[in-house]
């Protein structure tokens, strides 16, 4: 349960530094764990070894031809996923940014909204990382709870038939994903590469 003296506002400009800090370290709690699941996928795994053979034509080391391709496409993981969750959208609107404050004005959260490209698609978290410090403490289910009423306010402004919050979530943060379905949202698909899944999607009619 989320501490009663936990409120949710616009981000101020001068928290933007700190903010984009606690999103850089959510996505480095993740980024390393996704990788793994990626590349250790069998076709992965082929395309790995594939380089490496070649590379062992080119290079003298046989160390170095294994251990190039591995490092390449882990450091293109970490900064695929850096570039869609370590940013912040411009600020006002829908967006936000939003952030978590505790009475103390410690900024423990961060929320960013965007409406989904078509009708019926309702609102897509962008952005929802939590202080390390701070977690399991409800607040990100305080930022989750903002975030549907954000959803509802505006599919009731935009005419709407039907309010919804869609979620993405990386494939190794099983601790987000339990809390949503916790929450009443179901997985319906998501993202990757290869044929395998790298992130989810969880949405919610509200």
């Amino acid at each position: 349960m989320a501490p009663s003296h936990l409120s949710v506002r616009e981000m101020r400009e001068d928290e933007k530094p700190l903010v984009l800090e606690m999103l850089k370290a959510g996505v480095k709690d993740t980024d390393n764990r996704v990788a793994l699941h990626a590349l250790t996928r069998p076709p992965a795994l082929l395309l790995l070894a594939a380089a490496s053979s070649g590379l062992r034509f080119i290079l003298a080391s046989f160390a170095l031809a294994l251990l190039l391709p591995v490092f390449l496409a882990v450091v293109a993981v970490k900064l695929g996923l850096r570039a869609r969750w370590g940013s912040l959208p411009p600020p006002g609107g829908l967006g936000g940014p939003w952030v978590a404050v505790l009475g103390s004005g410690d900024v423990c959260g961060v929320l960013a909204l965007a409406p989904g490209t078509n009708m019926g698609e309702g609102v897509r978290v962008t952005r929802l990382s939590v202080s390390r410090w701070h977690r399991r403490r409800g607040v990100g289910r305080r930022l989750l709870a903002f975030a549907e009423s954000q959803a509802r306010a505006w599919a009731g402004g935009m005419g709407e038939p039907r309010a919804r919050l869609v979620v993405p979530v990386a494939v190794a943060a099983w601790g987000v994903a339990g809390m949503l379905e916790g929450c009443g949202y179901q997985a319906e698909g998501g993202w990757g590469c290869m044929g395998y899944m790298l992130v989810r999607e969880f949405s919610k009619d509200l």
